[in-house]
């Protein structure tokens, strides 16, 4: 996906964010309180595991870090995913602007409403929201990735690519992260003669 419209603030913000999920992570939170040594254990397995292993590591971590610790909030989370995949994402925004409002502290409220921001083109909310998700759970990937991907728009490859490296090393067979490696590999690393 490419980003149509540079966004000086958003690109200033993305690379800023990208410095800071970079440094060492030890003793960071999961955003939502419950569930810390579980994905401890759960991301060490998938740095480690085969991609079979790797798969179902990923449903669990999912489903995880898809847990609010309140019915309503998920049901919140729940609708704006349904509202996003369908491709109405007003309706998604909505749904995930009442659950950050109403859950603040709940990480994967806001990764989902950056997915939705960015899918409506607001490149600048959704570096926001990716700012929120990340500083609630800096080990989340996918949140990563979406940053990688916005840095990509902005034309900063070369944190795009770092990005996407760290994202990696949390989950090393990503298939979309593989992907955007492959991609820029050639940009980043040269091409062999």
């Amino acid at each position: 996906m490419s980003v149509k419209h540079h966004n000086l603030k958003g690109i200033v913000t993305a690379t800023v964010l990208f410095a800071a999920i970079c440094q060492p992570l030890a003793a960071q939170s999961a955003g939502n309180g419950a569930g810390q040594d579980d994905e401890s254990a759960l991301l060490s397995a998938l740095a480690e595991a085969g991609p079979d292993e790797a798969l179902r590591l990923e449903r669990q971590l999912q489903a995880l870090w898809s847990k609010s610790g309140s019915a309503a909030m998920d049901l919140l989370l729940k609708r704006g995913r349904e509202a996003l995949e369908s491709g109405d994402t007003d309706v998604a925004i909505e749904h995930l602007t009442a659950l950050t409002d109403h859950a603040p502290d709940f990480a994967e409220g806001w990764h989902l409403r950056a997915s939705a921001y960015f899918e409506a083109g607001l490149y600048g909310p959704a570096v926001a929201d990716l700012e929120h998700a990340l500083a609630l759970n800096p080990n989340n990937y996918g949140a990563i990735f979406g940053l990688g991907t916005l840095l990509e728009g902005f034309g900063d490859t070369q944190n795009a690519y770092r990005a996407y490296q760290r994202a990696q090393a949390l989950h090393p067979y990503h298939k979309d992260v593989i992907k955007a490696l492959e991609r820029l590999k050639p940009e980043i690393e040269g091409k062999a003669l």
